[in-house]
């Protein structure tokens, strides 16, 4: 049965899936924007989304706690500058944006996983 159970396994074993999401997450955090299939940016969406909750506290704690999940150049990033502009946001820090374009192999339908830029977050 699958009660209380959270999240796509993507056909791996839970290390190779939490090092394919954090590998997604530091992309994102990085560059600000990537290219993925649907599913896998639903549940980096998810990831993100606590991160920059957890970030924007500003205090000793929630940098801690953010350098055990990431490296330290994206936990940098993330708490300096990415989280003080969601400040007075409650929560949606990004965005998924459905494209027409379709991977070659298996035809998985591609998506744009963005962070809502600083202007759109006021």
């Amino acid at each position: 049965m699958k009660h209380l159970k959270e999240g796509k396994k993507f056909h791996r074993k839970t290390d190779q899936r939490r090092a394919l999401l954090k590998g997604l997450a530091v992309n994102l955090i990085i560059r600000g924007k990537i290219t993925t299939t649907l599913s896998k940016a639903k549940e980096t969406k998810k990831k993100i989304e606590r991160l920059i909750t957890i970030a924007k506290k500003q205090n000793l704690a929630s940098l801690k706690r953010i350098k055990q999940e990431l490296p330290i150049k994206a936990a940098h990033k993330l708490y300096y500058d990415i989280a003080p502009l969601y400040k007075e946001r409650k929560g949606g820090y990004t965005r998924i944006i459905k494209t027409v374009l379709r991977r070659k192999r298996d035809a998985a339908e591609l998506v744009i996983l963005e962070l809502i830029k600083e202007h759109e977050a006021k």
